[in-house]
């Protein structure tokens, strides 16, 4: 098999994409760190759990909806219990599954540090884009995450799980 390598433009365009990444997660982190006191993937988690009815899912589909490992996200959500943001409760129709649902205090500390994340989004993303950019990020990342989440192998997809009743 011949590697297909990296023409000049697409190295550019890999590399510019890499620093980009790295610096934007950079400066999410620290926003949140010093407002909240969470990295990203717990402010993250508590925003995907506020996004759906009784702010509860099952913690196999929330760790879809991370795009995370279900280990990484148990012991994600063993943090946010111990900070009083979440809890855990059984799944009365699988005794092996269970339920992470948003308390109201990790709704008070989502709604207290969005403002900032949102400003920090705002500043190192779509103040530097024209209306037409954001579409085509928009559009160029969308075909990226479709083409990585196909295969059925992706860490946390895994068999359907039936929900909590």
């Amino acid at each position: 098999m011949t590697t297909r390598w990296l023409t000049a433009e697409e190295q550019r365009a890999w590399r510019a994409y890499i620093a980009a990444t790295h610096l934007l997660e950079d400066a999410i982190d620290r926003q949140l760190q010093q407002e909240a006191g969470m990295p990203h993937l717990y402010y993250s988690i508590l925003a995907n759990l506020s996004e759906v009815p009784d702010r509860r899912l099952r913690m196999t589909d929330l760790a879809e909806k991370s795009k995370i490992t279900r280990s990484r996200l148990t012991y994600a959500v063993t943090r946010l219990e111990k900070d009083g943001l979440v809890r855990r409760e059984g799944c009365p129709s699988d005794k092996r599954g269970s339920t992470a649902v948003l308390t109201d205090e990790g709704m008070d500390v989502l709604e207290r540090t969005a403002p900032g994340h949102v400003e920090t989004v705002r500043a190192a993303i779509f103040d530097h884009l024209t209306p037409e950019q954001v579409g085509q990020l928009e559009e160029i990342s969308a075909g990226i995450a479709r083409a990585l989440e196909t295969p059925d192998d992706v860490p946390w997809r895994r068999r359907s799980t039936p929900p909590c009743s």
